[in-house]
């Protein structure tokens, strides 16, 4: 079974890539071996994603593809 890192006292940080306006966010918390807790920047205490690392690389690796395939679906 697995089980939820304890996020109580996480140290949360929006994207480098963040317009500074605190609108368009996603936060994660780093300090997790193996998985990356996900929030939205807008609900600080709304709910938390917890994605394994490998399955995150996955994702930030499709987002930074500037492919024409990849941005139409």
């Amino acid at each position: 079974m697995n089980r939820a890192p304890d996020l109580t006292t996480a140290a949360w940080r929006k994207s480098s890539y963040s317009d500074g306006g605190g609108t368009n966010c996603l936060e994660v918390a780093d300090g997790h071996p193996g998985m990356v807790p996900v929030r939205d920047s807008k609900r600080s205490d709304g709910p938390i994603l917890v994605f394994g690392a490998s399955p995150w690389g996955s994702f930030l690796a499709g987002v930074k593809d500037e492919s024409p395939a990849h941005i139409s679906g």
